[in-house]
């Protein structure tokens, strides 16, 4: 019999992440990928006999990118997006990715709107050595002598970057909308989050939201040494896995969250879709600490800020289980969240609904921040 035998070696490396492989240029014997540095991404070709990369990452830009390669790889499709920049799509000649052939460059949607300002930076993670991104939105009117109060919007789970090099540096119209109701408006990517690495996502295996807690709250001290920053009003928003961050953050911080808006919530790992969970969590056998300690139910004594958890009746993804038995828990415990049910939709209000849903988030901040 014949056998073939393959070499697997390592062709790239760096403190980067490839994030698409494309395809293969079959007369260059190049893979084309897209890799992802912090707020950095691009397009790549490396040879396959010797490692040599076609374009340095160190020539990328701030931007969002993605891809679609030709049969032979000789040409591709790049779609991206820089912060000032919302849609630009290119057609690239992967010899140098220097010859391009613009295709659509899209005007900004904001035009002639008073735009909040964005900046970007990194803080130190709660283990003291991994740097977080982060995005601060300020009011266009924004006054240094005056003081702000916060809301954090937060996802914090896997497979999400909220902080990107992209349009807006990733913030969504919400943020926007809000920052111009004079708001500052902060986000930043903790460890478990997207696109840095193994090492940086598995910070958070088998005990997750703690980890993710604990960079949030270093969000906050820097908010806090911020002479605009009004310390005492600060309220944090998600959905999903970010509603689990949201509720999870006024039930272990009481003292710095005031107010927070939760959707969706997963409030106990053991109700959530094993494909998911047990991924991330390890199955509530092997791992039944882990378990306790990210179960939100064992917690709701604690609540002392204001906690409104909105729900979908249809959620098949975060089932309404979840809400249900955390507001039983909080009944035991005689503590008072507040609770919003959208009938007839699944894991995310959507079509015309999501105008209501906004404005609701947006009234219970105004009422109680």
């Amino acid at each position: 019999t014949y056998r073939q035998f393959y070499k697997v070696k390592q062709l790239t490396k760096g403190n980067w992440l490839v994030s698409d492989v494309l395809g293969f240029n079959t007369k260059r014997k190049e893979i084309i990928f897209t890799a992802i540095e912090g707020l950095k991404s691009g397009h790549f070709a490396v040879n396959v006999s010797n490692g040599k990369m076609s374009q340095p990452f160190s020539s990328c830009q701030e931007s969002e990118h993605s891809g679609i390669l030709n049969a032979s790889g000789t040409y591709l499709i790049d779609r991206y997006s820089t912060k000032d920049q919302p849609r630009v799509i290119n057609l690239v000649d992967t010899k140098n990715f220097k010859e391009t052939t613009n295709l659509l460059t899209a005007k900004s949607p904001y035009e002639g709107y008073q735009m909040p300002s964005i900046e970007t930076g990194t803080i130190k993670a709660a283990d003291g050595t991994t740097d977080l991104h982060y995005r601060l939105m300020k009011p266009a009117d924004f006054d240094p002598n005056k003081k702000y109060p916060v809301i954090i919007y937060v996802y914090g789970g896997p497979h999400a970057q909220c902080v990107t090099g992209g349009w807006q540096n990733g913030a969504r119209g919400w943020d926007t909308y809000m920052a111009n109701k004079g708001y500052i408006m902060f986000t930043i990517d903790n460890r478990g989050s997207s696109n840095r690495g193994l090492e940086f996502e598995n910070a958070t295996f088998r005990r997750l939201g703690i980890e993710e807690g604990k960079d949030q709250v270093k969000g906050v001290e820097f908010l806090k040494s911020l002479p605009y920053v009004d310390g005492e009003r600060i309220g944090v928003h998600g959905w999903s896995f970010g509603g689990h961050m949201t509720t999870a953050l006024l039930l272990r911080y009481p003292e710095i969250f005031k107010v927070g808006v939760a959707g969706g919530p997963v409030i106990d790992w053991g109700y959530y879709e094993v494909m998911y969970g047990e991924r991330y969590m390890d199955t509530p056998e092997t791992n039944p600490e882990g378990y306790k300690e990210c179960n939100l139910k064992n917690l709701a004594g604690q609540l002392k800020g204001h906690l409104l958890i909105i729900h979908d009746d249809h959620d098949d993804t975060c089932v309404p289980q979840h809400t249900l038995s955390f507001m039983k828990a909080c009944v035991d415990a005689r503590t008072y969240p507040d609770l919003f049910i959208y009938p007839c939709h699944k894991h995310n209000v959507l079509g015309r609904d999501r105008v209501h849903l906004h404005e609701k988030i947006t009234r219970y901040f105004e009422k109680h921040i």
